[in-house]
């Protein structure tokens, strides 16, 4: 197996909404593992994701979690999931969909560098950078 470097991202009770969220953006196959699905059955967090992963068809691994009892998690850690391609429509529609219902930082245009970029942080406190730069030629 290849090493991969994948963002994890921790939610503090809304793993499975946020990681349905993003399958509904990206698409592709996700598998949610609760507490309960780990010998937790009783636990009162059973409910609650301990390991959630999205693969897509584009070939994006994103993994999640709710934070383990006793600790705490603050949404947006100095952190940014980073999307960036070549292909206008695709990045196009995951922008609109990330930043709906979020807060957008710096809008979706064209940069200084050529490129088109955008900073949002989605509704679930997840901040994105998206990068629409132009197809190699």
């Amino acid at each position: 197996m290849v090493t991969r470097l994948n963002p994890y991202l921790t939610f503090n009770g809304e793993a499975r909404q946020a990681m349905e969220f993003y399958k509904e953006v990206f698409g592709g196959n996700l598998t949610l593992n609760s507490y309960g699905d780990f010998g937790q059955a009783d636990a009162p967090n059973a409910d609650k994701i301990m390991h959630g992963m999205l693969e897509t068809t584009s070939g994006f691994t994103l993994m999640g979690a709710d934070n383990p009892p006793g600790m705490e998690s603050a949404p947006g850690n100095p952190f940014s999931v980073s999307l960036s391609g070549d292909d206008d429509a695709e990045l196009r529609g995951y922008w609109e969909k990330l930043s709906e219902n979020g807060s957008v930082s710096v809008p979706l245009e064209k940069q200084m560098w050529g490129d088109e970029f955008g900073m949002c942080t989605d509704r679930f406190g997840t901040p994105w950078m998206v990068n629409i730069g132009r197809p190699e030629s």
